[in-house]
């Protein structure tokens, strides 16, 4: 039986650091410490040739069970639907209007942090009620 592998998720963008900010929020990740040698990332960053600057950024699961979150610039802005988003499970178990409260905290909660709000997919006879949003640049997820 194969073992399962460790991933990572990479976000094409163009603020690396801007994004992986939000998503840190969004899911309780941590910026990891900067590069051995370097006392911040401010630091790692100005060492670096100009057109490397600010070229990525990362941040992780404190608590090691998540994957990586891997941001990296690119020149484009997004111009399509995504082809993969994630669903954020922040209302697992719960149906009805309880759901509904606690998917439309979470959505106010991610408004305030420079999220936009999409659409809110009510439930039908498959599924329970999701709250479709867009990143700081865009990109969909869900609150499921």
């Amino acid at each position: 039986m194969a073992s399962v592998k460790h991933f990572q998720v990479t976000f094409d963008c163009v603020e690396p650091e801007r994004v992986a900010r939000f998503w840190c929020e969004v899911l309780g990740y941590v910026v990891p410490p900067p590069p051995e040698g370097f006392a911040t990332w401010d630091a790692y960053n100005q060492a670096l040739p100009p057109e490397d600057r600010d070229a990525w950024f990362a941040c992780v699961d404190p608590s090691g069970a998540g994957p990586r979150l891997y941001f990296q610039r690119v020149p484009e802005g997004r111009t399509v639907k995504n082809r993969l988003h994630l669903d954020v499970r922040v209302a697992t178990g719960l149906v009805g209007e309880e759901r509904l409260a606690r998917l439309e905290a979470e959505g106010a909660r991610l408004t305030a942090l420079g999220a936009t709000r999409v659409q809110l997919l009510p439930a039908d006879d498959e599924n329970e009620s999701c709250l479709a949003m867009q990143d700081v640049e865009g990109n969909e997820f869900c609150l499921d």
